[in-house]
């Protein structure tokens, strides 16, 4: 059973038990994450094994501010100053070359570390009390489907028996819901390797020149950046408008995921993406694991937009449609 924290209260027993050694699962305003002091090594080997998390994919450090920031890195570049005045604390996350002493199983085993300043106050208010960067991935099972508030937490850690004494801050609801945005900084020119809730326009307005749209599908020094990720035990589809009713056509009973003036007639199911791309933002993973939760043969998303404010939606759906190799 998780030992489930509230308040001012569970800061300072959380906090405790990080400086202690322990891990701990924070909320944050993008979804949450599994936190132990990143200078911390038997901390880090728990976040990897309580997650399942292959270990050349990196956790991301974070800090206060940008004080404590430089303190683990070996360059601080210009453009990390102005990114980070313009949006921390907030959803982004830039990746710098590490100091040495950074633990390797912390970052990957890349020369590169990814910091970001995290808004939530009750996170804020853990950081302050440890007095150390921590580390952290997000909070769901290695590859499924990020937690956004902490019943998606309980039900993802039930029954695991290294997590029965899991302690958890109930920080709310998540109120950005998908990942940070990460920029590389590392290179002769900012590269965009995870879409989030900062769009590169907004990061190329504050910079004043082009950023490179990479968007890996392959493991790179930023988490969340293979080509299987955020997936649903269920298979999941992605289908243009267009071909919705073909794609019903067949006898799979199907949890359709589209947007509200859909007809979806049973013994189909239809769960609403809102119309906003910043809404959909904030309730996309509920409803990926509401869909799997109907038990329904495949779930079938109707392709939102292309355009821009979609960039990071339409990045995560795309993640979860690839199978299994």
């Amino acid at each position: 059973m998780l030992d489930i924290q509230h308040g001012s209260h569970g800061v300072d027993c959380v906090a405790d038990h990080i400086r202690l050694g322990g891990v701990a699962v924070l909320p944050t305003e993008t979804v949450y994450g599994l936190f132990g002091r990143t200078d911390d090594p038997a901390a880090i080997a728990k976040i990897y094994a309580l997650k399942g998390r292959p270990s050349n994919n990196p956790l991301i450090a974070h800090v206060l501010d940008t004080a404590s920031a430089k303190m683990l890195t070996s360059h601080w570049p210009s453009a990390a100053d102005v990114l980070c005045a313009a949006f921390w604390p907030g959803p982004l996350t830039i990746v710098v070359p590490r100091i040495s002493t950074v633990l390797p199983q912390a970052v990957g085993g890349f020369d590169s570390i990814a910091i970001r300043s995290p808004q939530h106050q009750l996170t804020r208010a853990v950081l302050a009390a440890v007095g150390q960067p921590l580390s952290a991935p997000s909070a769901n099972r290695s590859g499924n489907v990020s937690p956004t508030c902490v019943a998606h937490v309980q039900h993802d850690y039930d029954g695991v028996i290294d997590a029965k004494d899991l302690m958890v801050l109930d920080g709310g609801p998540c109120t950005a819901g998908l990942e940070s945005t990460v920029i590389d900084l590392t290179g002769d020119q900012p590269a965009l390797l995870r879409a989030g809730s900062v769009s590169h326009e907004a990061i190329e307005g504050v910079l004043g020149s082009p950023i490179q749209n990479v968007l890996p599908t392959s493991q790179t020094a930023s988490p969340g950046t293979r080509t299987r990720h955020y997936a649903t035990r269920t298979p999941l589809e992605l289908v243009e408008h267009k071909d919705l009713m073909s794609a019903l056509s067949s006898h799979m009973v199907t949890c359709v995921i589209g947007s509200v003036d859909l007809t979806i007639e049973q013994p189909h199911q239809h769960l609403v993406l809102p119309n906003s791309p910043i809404e959909a933002a904030r309730v996309l993973y509920d409803i990926l694991r509401r869909a799997d939760a109907t038990n329904t043969t495949r779930i079938i998303v109707v392709k939102p937009p292309h355009t821009t404010p979609w960039q990071p939606i339409n990045d995560r759906l795309a993640r979860a449609a690839t199978p299994l190799k």
